[in-house]
């Protein structure tokens, strides 16, 4: 299953969407899986999803889900006509890191799992696809993807909280009790430890504490980390770190002082380093270009 693995760059990229056109990319796609949860939406034509051992068939106005880890193919539902080739949009993203707003109910993470576990409904034709707001709800994504403006992270991500959490009252509708999924995402493993660290770079988490939290020794969680996202953990809280002053930078007024104590950095020196070192230009800099062409 190894050689099927297709590698998310969650730091660059943690959510991804987008339109494929069949005509203009590589097509069909072949057998793959990945750990983003992926939503696909078509908007011309129609397609078959091979998914496990079963195949669907999304014509226009159709959704699926594909639930993370899942293998998975997409091509041409019939002879391909160059002129009318399906086209579809998706939306892909690590599920782990949309956790519940309440300390009474599972995470949407722990739900997706467990209806996967129940064989809940993946495919929806048009008329439920409409229900959930799919079309209003992918175009909004793709137009905050297009113009990236002030806030771009947390529209996409209301968006696609409230597709997931319509997705969740239809299952309900559909008889799925809620009340029986087990909630593991109060605790943290490999697949939910970067929740914790992304809500603690600020107070210069110590990777030892870390694997602390995921109930396993430093040189396990330091390999099993590697292997779940490609990079030790040093480098990941280091990268995010980055990712977050890039922010604060774009869309705030605040001196490298307060942004190196926002992100967790010793201090300004060691953050203008860090920057420099990963952008190829200093944090002043990299602040002046970007206004210059925004």
């Amino acid at each position: 299953m190894s050689n099927l693995f297709e590698k998310q760059d969650s730091l660059n990229n943690p959510i991804e969407c987008f339109e494929f056109d069949t005509g203009k990319e590589i097509f069909p796609v072949r057998p793959h899986w990945h750990y983003f949860a992926e939503f696909i939406y078509t908007t011309k034509g129609s397609v078959n999803i091979n998914c496990g051992d079963k195949t669907y068939t999304l014509s226009e106005g159709d959704f699926m889900i594909l639930h993370p880890s899942t293998i998975h193919s997409i091509m041409c539902s019939d002879k391909p006509n160059p002129g009318k080739m399906p086209i579809y949009r998706v939306l892909k993203f690590d599920i782990q890191k949309f956790p519940a707003n309440n300390s009474y109910s599972p995470s949407p993470a722990d739900i997706f799992r467990y209806a996967s576990k129940e064989n809940m409904k993946v495919y929806f034709k048009a008329k439920e696809a409409e229900s959930l707001m799919c079309k209003e709800i992918f175009s909004d994504c793709i137009a905050e993807i297009q113009h990236y403006d002030y806030g771009v992270d947390m529209m996409l991500r209301s968006s696609i909280y409230k597709l997931i959490y319509n997705i969740i009252r239809k299952w309900i509708g559909d008889g799925l009790n809620i009340n029986d999924c087990p909630a593991i995402g109060s605790s943290y493993g490999i697949e939910n430890i970067t929740e914790y660290i992304d809500n603690h770079l600020e107070d210069r988490v110590k990777i030892t504490d870390i694997a602390k939290h995921c109930n396993i020794s430093y040189s396990n969680f330091a390999a099993k980390f590697h292997e779940r996202y490609g990079m030790s953990c040093k480098e990941y809280i280091e990268r995010m770190r980055l990712f977050k002053a890039e922010e604060y930078l774009l869309f705030t007024d605040y001196d490298l002082d307060q942004i190196s104590r926002k992100t967790g950095f010793t201090d300004s020196s060691h953050f203008i380093r860090s920057f420099k070192e990963y952008r190829g230009t200093t944090p002043k800099q990299f602040r002046m270009q970007k206004k210059r062409t925004n």
